[in-house]
């Protein structure tokens, strides 16, 4: 709930500084490793932007899947069951699947 408030917050003063009348879309990120489920941002954000330009914006939920690199080889692979050892041996390092951000906000 707190992570819904947080986009919220920032959705609300992108839009007044803009000078907006309504929010549409809100398009955020959420990477694999985050646990955020994105049907609770949904249903928080439509709660929590009742009364405000934002009240009726659609939230779009782009899911960002969990990938490494090796540091050693530079191969990059779609990482499944908490596997991070590279065909190499090598350990590899997580590249994407942790962020949460707001990638788009589509206002009038």
């Amino acid at each position: 709930m707190a992570i819904t408030e947080s986009i919220l917050s920032i959705v609300l003063a992108e839009a007044e500084k803009r000078d907006a009348t309504r929010v549409k879309t809100v398009k955020i990120e959420v990477g694999e490793l985050t646990n955020i489920v994105g049907d609770c941002v949904k249903f928080y954000f439509e709660l929590m932007s009742k009364d405000t330009l934002a009240s009726g914006a659609e939230v779009e939920i782009a899911e960002v899947p969990l990938q490494a690199k090796c540091p050693l080889c530079g191969k990059v692979k779609r990482v499944e069951n908490l596997d991070f050892i590279c065909e190499c041996g090598t350990g590899m390092k997580i590249i994407a699947g942790k962020e949460l951000a707001i990638s788009a906000i589509e206002i009038e």
